[in-house]
């Protein structure tokens, strides 16, 4: 198969397949993001569309009905401004295509710091998928391929994911993927998991103790986009000879301040903060 430079790529629409009703209503969305927090009036919006205020409404009411845009007063004074789902959108955006782009220079750093390998991942259907890696200098390779599915119950990025998502969605997550045993120290029943979960939430980070593979223990923490939510993970990776209970939590202090730059970066909360959300929750 021939590789495709994504730079190469026709990026022009095809003006034959254009959509002018579509177009109108995507500028309506224009329009409102630049009248800002005060909204815009209907008849203001209908002049600057060149629609009659008829189709402007019409336009205005299905955006409401799906949270796009929300109304403020009533009668000739309603204005009408961006609704909190075109924010949810933005998130998966973010969450979605810059995640990796934008970890790699601080796994980098945090590499450079601690001499780990370090890792940033997501979940997928209930899987961790590691997306972006930065190798520590020396002779010792962790198994990490780019596009692996790890299972959440035994990974560290996997248990962190977990524990900052609903708990319910967790079990489910869990009960769907199952509780397989990787080494003799994987947790495989749903209670040691829980408690293990109800750790994570308590301390900001995960452990995955020889869990996956023997010998090698890796910590891992959360990255949060501004409403708290969980949208993806990083993690280092090191030699169980090399651990210690004081220098695992060391090592879990200095990821935890590179996870907090990278949340910060794409618009996200601290971990501190989203996790205090998860232990009041």
């Amino acid at each position: 198969m021939q590789e495709v430079n994504p730079t190469a790529v026709e990026t022009k629409p095809d003006e034959r397949y254009r959509v002018q009703s579509l177009g109108r209503a995507l500028d309506l969305l224009e329009l409102l993001a630049k009248a800002g927090r005060d909204g815009g009036r209907l008849t203001d919006l209908a002049l600057g569309l060149g629609l009659s205020k008829a189709a402007t409404y019409a336009i205005l009411q299905t955006y409401l009905s799906r949270g796009f845009i929300s109304a403020l007063g009533e009668g000739p004074t309603k204005r009408y401004r961006l609704g909190m789902s075109l924010a949810r959108f933005g998130d998966l955006a973010i969450a979605n295509i810059a995640l990796a782009d934008m970890a790699m220079p601080i796994l980098r750093a945090l590499t450079r710091e601690l001499g780990l390998t370090s890792r940033v991942a997501i979940l997928d259907e209930g899987y961790a998928v590691v997306v972006g890696r930065a190798d520590a200098p020396g002779a010792v390779r962790f198994d990490a391929a780019l596009g692996r599915r790890e299972l959440p119950h035994s990974s560290a990025v996997g248990k962190a994911m977990l524990a900052a998502m609903p708990r319910a969605q967790a079990l489910t997550i869990l009960r769907n993927v199952g509780l397989p045993r990787r080494t003799p120290h994987t947790l495989t029943t749903m209670p040691a998991i829980q408690d293990d979960l109800d750790r994570v939430v308590a301390h900001g980070y995960a452990i995955d103790d020889e869990e996956d593979t023997e010998g090698v223990v890796c910590i891992g923490t959360c990255v949060f986009d501004r409403t708290g939510n969980a949208v993806g993970a990083i993690s280092v990776t090191g030699l169980k000879q090399n651990s210690s209970e004081d220098k695992q939590e060391q090592l879990a202090a200095t990821l935890m301040r590179h996870a907090d730059q990278l949340s910060r970066h794409m618009g996200g909360i601290d971990g501190a903060d989203a996790w205090a959300l998860r232990r009041v929750a």
